[in-house]
């Protein structure tokens, strides 16, 4: 038995989906989310082989979700995105279904998906993500974060500096440090230039942050921010200061 989920914040979405399913007896539908807190939570329970997911939605998006599950299931989206991203799904050759969709459509993605089994392309999703997460405002806004079972929302306002901790990038805010299964050159790529900087190959800090700029040893520089933390300038990263301070 193949298990399913429906995450999609539109209850006519969800009961669209669900009458067609009503076709695939070898498909069960496990559980239907309004959001994508209770999609975690669905996903980390039963662990379904196939998920419809939907990408805007309140509290976090389809994609701040996927950034948060260890394992992929398969996929297949359900959105409203515009001609642009429909062909980063293509050239992906991950499944969609845009709203509002037929039965045939939806039997064609399903057909795909039992025809090419429960984990292809699941490898390139992640890939897709970052790709279309550049195109969403609320992406470069904030950055959702699992705490265990819980999912901790962090406004790019509240962060001080970011640095690499060896897969993982390390938030510093005033609250604390958080992991984030990330890349610091995503973080550089998404996060507005007006704001941060990186300044070192292990560090991207927030403009606003810095006091002064001192040196160290030789002909090595840090930055002194407002929480009195030390952070090393490397030979790159000097000339990208200079032009966000104007100096």
């Amino acid at each position: 038995m193949i298990k399913a989920i429906i995450i999609d914040d539109e209850p006519l979405a969800r009961d669209v989906i669900k009458s067609y399913l009503a076709d695939y007896p070898a498909i069960s539908l496990v559980e239907e989310c309004a959001n994508g807190f209770e999609g975690l939570k669905a996903i980390n329970q039963h662990q379904p082989n196939l998920v419809f997911l939907d990408i805007q939605m309140p509290k976090i998006t389809g994609f701040e979700l996927l950034e948060l599950l260890d394992t992929l299931p398969s996929i297949i989206f359900t959105t409203a995105f515009d001609e642009f991203a429909l062909k980063a799904f293509e050239a992906n050759a991950i499944d969609y279904l845009l709203k509002p969709f037929s039965e045939e459509r939806f039997q064609k993605a399903m057909d795909k998906f039992l025809a090419t089994g429960t984990d292809t392309h699941t490898q390139k999703i992640p890939q897709l993500v970052e790709q279309l997460s550049a195109q969403n405002p609320s992406q470069t806004e904030r950055v959702v974060i699992k705490l265990g079972n819980k999912i901790k929302v962090i406004s790019i306002y509240d962060i001080a500096y970011l640095s690499a901790d060896d897969d993982y990038v390390k938030i510093h805010t005033a609250e604390g440090e958080f992991l984030k299964n990330q890349t610091l050159a995503f973080f550089e790529k998404n996060l507005n230039p007006q704001l941060f900087v990186r300044v070192h190959r292990s560090f991207i800090v927030k403009i606003d942050q810095i006091t002064k700029i001192e040196s160290y040893e030789k002909d090595n520089l840090i930055l002194i921010l407002k929480s009195g933390e030390k952070i090393p300038i490397s030979k790159t990263g000097y000339p990208k200061l200079k032009a966000v301070l104007g100096i």
